[in-house]
C-alpha cells in the first residue's frame, strides 16, 4: 500500500516527455479542426490505406507521421522524444535566433529544455503546402462550391510549393542539432485551435456593422496589447460603419489562398472575413467587390492558439517563457 502511494506520487510529479507534449498538440489539434474531428481521423485511415499500396521502394521514403499526425507543418524537428521538460522557450517564430536564445539562457541558468515555435521549420516548413487542402472544406462551408474551392485551392498549393523547395529548410534545425537544443513547430496545430476559439467568441453575436465587429474582437487582451504596439486589428477593406453581412473566419490552413478563392467567396454572398492577414493583391481585389475585411493581426492571432495549448502544458507544471512575437495571456 505504502509503495502504490510512493509509485502514484511520482507518477504525478513526473514532467511530461516531448512525445507527450507533441502527441497533446495533436489531439488539441485535431478536435479543434474545421474539417471536424471524424473526417480529420478519416484522413488518418486513410494515409494508412496508402501507405500499404505502395512498393517496398516507395513505402521508405513515405513519411509515416501521418499515420497519426495529419498536420505535416508541425512536427518534432529535432530532439529525444523521450526527454523530459520542465522549462519550454516559445516563440511565434522559432528561427537559428531563439535556438542560440535557448542556449545563452541556460548559460546563465535557465534551463531551456524545448523550444517550441509557431512557423514551421526544417522539413516542417518545406511540407506547409500539404496542410492547404484544409481550407477546402473550410470555403466549402462559406458558400464556395467544392469543386471549385478544391480546383482553385489545388493550384495555390502547387504555387506555394514551388516557392518554398528552393529554401534553405535545415537551417535553424541545424543550429539546434549542433547545440543540442530540442526543437518542435506547431503551426497548423495552433492555428486550428485560434480558428475555433475565434469563431466560438463570434458565435451567436449579431453584428450590424464592421466597427462593432472590431470593438468585440479589440475585448481580447491579446488583441489589445497588439494595438498597444501598433500591429492590431484594423479594418483593411471596408469601413467600421460599412454593413457586415455574413462574417467568416479565416485562421488556419496553411497559408493565404489565391485572390481568385476571395472572388468566388463574394460570389458566395460573403460580406465580411475576418483574416490573420491578407496580400495587398487579395485586399484589391476585395474593395472592388465591397467586402469586408478585417485583418486581427498576425503575431496577437497566432498567439490565442499558442496560449490555449500553454494553458493546458502550465497546468501539468511546465514554466512557459514567451519570445519572438507570442503575447502570452493565461486563460486557465
Amino acid at each position: 500500500m505504502i509503495l502504490q502511494l510512493v509509485q502514484d506520487h511520482v507518477e504525478f510529479y513526473r514532467n511530461m516527455t516531448i512525445q507527450e507534449i507533441y502527441d497533446l498538440g495533436v489531439e488539441m489539434g485535431i478536435k479543434a479542426d474545421p474539417r471536424g474531428e471524424k473526417a480529420v481521423r478519416k484522413l488518418l485511415e486513410k494515409a494508412k490505406k496508402d501507405y500499404e499500396e505502395l512498393s517496398d521502394k516507395k513505402k521508405k521514403l513515405f513519411d509515416e507521421e501521418s499515420f497519426t499526425n495529419p498536420y505535416s507543418d508541425s512536427r518534432l524537428l529535432f530532439g529525444d522524444p523521450k526527454k523530459e521538460v520542465k522549462r519550454i522557450l516559445a516563440g511565434i517564430d522559432a528561427n537559428g535566433t531563439e535556438v542560440l536564445l535557448a542556449d545563452r539562457l541556460g548559460e546563465k541558468g535557465t534551463q531551456i529544455d524545448l523550444l517550441i515555435g509557431h512557423h514551421p521549420e526544417g522539413h516542417a516548413y518545406a511540407s506547409l503546402h500539404e496542410v492547404m487542402d484544409l481550407q477546402v472544406a473550410v470555403y466549402a462551408e462559406a458558400g464556395v462550391p467544392v469543386n471549385v474551392a478544391h480546383a482553385l485551392m489545388t493550384e495555390r498549393m502547387s504555387e506555394v510549393e514551388r516557392r518554398i523547395h528552393p529554401a534553405n529548410h535545415t537551417q535553424a534545425v541545424d543550429v539546434a542539432r549542433l547545440l543540442d537544443i530540442p526543437f518542435m513547430a506547431l503551426h497548423t496545430i495552433w492555428d486550428n485551435l485560434g480558428d475555433n476559439f475565434i469563431k466560438g467568441y463570434l458565435k451567436d453575436k449579431e453584428f450590424d456593422t464592421v466597427g462593432e465587429i472590431l470593438d468585440h474582437l479589440l475585448e481580447l487582451p491579446e488583441y489589445v496589447e497588439s494595438t498597444k504596439g501598433k500591429a492590431g486589428p484594423y479594418i483593411v477593406s471596408g469601413s467600421e460603419k460599412s454593413k457586415a453581412g455574413k462574417i467568416v473566419v479565416f485562421f488556419t490552413g496553411g497559408t493565404n489562398p489565391s485572390k481568385e478563392m476571395y472572388i468566388e467567396m463574394a460570389k458566395a454572398g460573403v460580406g465580411t472575413v475576418i483574416d490573420m492577414h491578407m496580400p495587398e493583391d487579395a485586399i484589391k481585389e476585395m474593395k472592388k467587390l465591397h467586402i469586408n475585411v478585417v485583418n486581427a493581426g498576425h503575431m496577437s492571432s497566432d498567439s490565442i492558439g499558442a496560449n490555449l495549448f500553454f494553458d493546458e502544458l502550465e497546468k501539468k507544471g511546465i514554466e512557459v517563457v514567451a519570445c519572438s512575437g507570442l503575447i502570452r495571456v493565461k486563460r486557465g
